[in-house]
């Protein structure tokens, strides 16, 4: 290969913590002299500075929130409250609230009434914060009794749920970042990463699952052997080094250069992201959902994904999805191409650095 880098769910919070908020970033316009209520200015933030914003409000606002997405041509957070009380302290803390119909719990309810009633392999099912709904896909092996099963228990969710069809078929892209090989199978590498000081890499579990030593080039010397893997309900394996190849924390554009990862990052609805993948390669869209479950065709469920607007194709599995110089997930699985389109899923990095004890290093 041309590189030989190797690159890739919240409680009540007090007062003081909200009033410190206001004091750290949100700027007072003068109240006329007829309305002694101050007026709160919506804060200009970064796709990672609007995450942090909606973490911190989705714990203080606890049952009162009802999801938050990143508005990027505004660059504002926006938060889905359900009543004005709610509203007022989204405004002091600088985001933009907006009162919705559904509560957070209620479409919660909604997800387990879909997994216990509905759990048909080629679906999908994610909360939607701009929709304020969960929006279900099924694909196109999706039809006859499993479609009129899906469509009665969407329809009895009523204004809570939305069912939509899509052209491509709902799979693992085993088949970013550079090639790994192992058993004549390819996926990506995501994310070099670091756990007691020794060099380890992150790609998808559904390739560790069947694949236990790695090399950089088919049929060459193993680079690495799996140290843990975690699929179906997550998609994460670790991987040790087992050979001296350079190793940088930084993801491979295949332009002939790189992007440094300096930390790993929570996703947030809205957020423009890259995906880089062996296949593929690199390519750009944005986050549409958080916590997907995805029912791939094979009977594997894979719970707790991040939804996207970005291509992926067989090979690409593994791949970093990232934020600038942050690491936000592992590429899982999705239906399309990179020529038609369509939509993939992908694991949150920080849940895997938790499950294993790694970091970016």
């Amino acid at each position: 290969m041309t590189h030989r880098r190797i690159s890739r769910k919240r409680g009540t919070m007090a007062g003081s913590a909200v009033i410190a908020l206001v004091a750290a970033g949100v700027t007072f316009q003068s109240a006329n002299a007829s309305d002694d209520v101050p007026h709160f200015t919506v804060r200009t933030l970064t796709a990672s500075a609007a995450g942090n914003l909606a973490t911190t409000l989705d714990r203080s606002l606890g049952g009162d929130a009802a999801g938050a997405y990143y508005d990027a041509d505004a660059k504002h957070l926006v938060v889905n409250v359900v009543d004005e009380a709610a509203a007022e302290r989204v405004r002091q803390a600088g985001g933009k609230a907006r009162i919705v119909q559904h509560t957070l719990a209620e479409l919660t309810s909604a997800r387990r009434t879909l997994a216990t009633e509905a759990a048909i392999p080629g679906t999908s099912w994610a909360v939607d914060p701009v929709s304020n709904k969960i929006v279900v896909t099924a694909d196109r092996t999706v039809d006859g009794a499993a479609w009129d099963k899906l469509d009665k228990v969407v329809d009895g969710l009523g204004s809570k749920a939305e069912l939509n069809k899509t052209a491509g078929e709902f799979k693992p892209l085993i088949a970013g970042g550079d090639a790994i090989w192992g058993n004549g199978a390819r996926c990506s590498l995501g994310f070099n990463v670091v756990k007691g000081g020794e060099p380890y890499f992150l790609t998808a579990g559904h390739c560790t699952e069947s694949i236990t030593s790695w090399s950089d080039a088919q049929g060459g010397t193993e680079i690495g052997a799996n140290e843990g893997s975690s699929f179906p309900d997550n998609d994460y394996g670790l991987v040790k080094y087992t050979s001296d190849v350079p190793h940088p924390s930084e993801v491979d554009l295949y332009n002939g250069s790189t992007q440094p990862i300096t930390k790993a990052g929570e996703a947030t609805v809205g957020m423009p992201v890259t995906r880089s993948g062996s296949t593929t390669q690199v390519h750009d869209g944005e986050v549409t959902a958080l916590d997907a479950t995805v029912n791939y065709g094979n009977g594997d469920i894979v719970n707790g994904l991040i939804r996207t607007t970005v291509c992926a194709e067989p090979g690409d599995s593994g791949g970093s999805l990232f934020s600038g110089d942050t690491a936000i997930g592992l590429t899982s699985g999705g239906s399309g191409d990179c020529s038609a389109g369509g939509e993939t899923f992908f694991q949150p990095v920080p849940e895997a650095l938790a499950a294993f004890g790694a970091e970016i290093g």
